[in-house]
């Protein structure tokens, strides 16, 4: 059953941070990756459970096409996102970022 979904500010930051950096390499990239996000994000939305845990409870989805993962907690009807991070990065930065 879907769930509510709540983006916490400093994920929507990574977000946009990502599409600017995108749309910066080819015109109309940063949009490509948008939907990759919003497909990403109606995945977890729809089935947060089918994702594996990562960290102490925290689940980790990976994004299609672009090497990003967005990192989520599960309650029993909402779904927090805390992080949407770049595969390669240090992953203590999201670890610093969850509750």
């Amino acid at each position: 059953m879907p769930v509510e979904l709540v983006i916490a500010p400093e994920a929507e930051l990574d977000i946009a941070e990502a599409c600017l950096w995108y749309e910066g390499r080819r015109a109309g990239l940063g949009e490509e990756f948008l939907s990759s996000v919003d497909a990403c994000l109606e995945s977890i939305r729809r089935r947060p459970e089918m994702y594996p845990v990562a960290h102490e409870g925290y689940r980790r989805s990976l994004i299609r096409r672009f090497p990003y993962a967005v990192f989520y907690e599960q309650s029993e009807a909402t779904v927090t996102i805390y992080a949407v991070f770049h595969t390669s990065r240090d992953p203590d930065k999201w670890r610093q970022r969850l509750p």
